[in-house]
C-alpha cells in the first residue's frame, strides 16, 4: 500500500476499513451481554448482507473519498470514548456505518448526496437516517473534524494491523541491501 491514503486504491482501502470493523464486531460479539441499553443504532437481528459487502456498497454508491473512510474509524473511537455503554456489534455496525459515512461526506466533501440517497444506499428509511444522524451528532458532541495528521496516523495503523498489507516504505526498507539499512550507533 502507498505511504499516504491519498494514493491508496479505494477498493483496498475500503476492504481495510471493513476488516477493522469485522475485527471489532467479532471481539465485541464475544463479550458477555452487559447493561447496555438499546440505542437507535441497534437492530433486532444482524442484516443479511456481510459487513465486507456492505462497506463496499456504501463506499461505491455513496462515492466515499479516502478521508471519509478513515474518519469513520476516528468516529468509532470518539463515540466509544464519550459513550461507555455503546459498542460496535453485529447489531449496531451497519447503521453506524451508513450514518458515519453520511456525516463524513457532509463534513469533508464540498459536494455530497442527499440523505434520501444515503438512506437508499444503506438500506434504511430517510426518516431513520435523519434520526440516526441526530443521535450520532449528539453522541459525538459535534466533534466531527480530524486533522490531516490524525487521518494519516489512522491510515498507517490500519495498514500495519492488516496481515495482508504492507506499506510501500516498509517494503522498500525490508528489500534494501544490508548496507542500506539504517544502523544504530554504539
Amino acid at each position: 500500500m502507498p505511504d499516504s491514503y491519498f494514493a491508496a486504491d479505494m477498493e483496498r482501502l475500503t476492504q481495510l476499513v471493513a476488516n477493522m470493523f469485522i475485527r471489532v464486531v467479532a471481539h465485541n460479539d464475544r463479550l458477555p451481554l452487559g447493561t447496555e441499553k438499546p440505542t437507535r443504532f441497534h437492530s433486532r437481528a444482524p442484516p443479511n448482507i456481510s459487513l465486507s459487502d456492505y462497506m463496499q456498497r456504501v463506499s461505491k454508491y455513496a462515492s466515499l473519498e479516502p478521508a471519509c473512510l478513515l474518519i469513520m474509524l476516528i468516529y468509532v473511537d470518539r463515540i466509544c470514548q464519550r459513550n461507555s455503554n455503546f459498542t460496535i456489534s453485529s447489531l449496531t455496525v451497519h447503521r453506524f456505518i451508513i450514518t458515519a459515512a453520511t456525516i463524513a461526506c457532509k463534513t469533508l466533501c464540498d459536494a455530497y448526496c442527499t440523505n434520501l440517497h444515503y438512506a437508499k444506499v444503506g438500506g434504511v428509511s430517510m426518516q431513520e437516517l435523519n434520526s440516526l444522524e441526530i443521535e450520532f451528532l449528539r453522541m459525538m458532541g459535534w466533534h466531527l473534524i480530524a486533522t490531516q495528521e490524525q487521518l494519516e496516523q489512522y491510515y498507517l495503523t490500519l495498514v500495519r494491523q492488516d496481515d495482508h498489507m504492507v506499506l510501500q516504505s516498509d517494503l522498500e526498507t525490508n528489500n534494501a541491501p544490508d548496507n542500506m539499512l539504517p544502523t544504530t550507533s554504539s
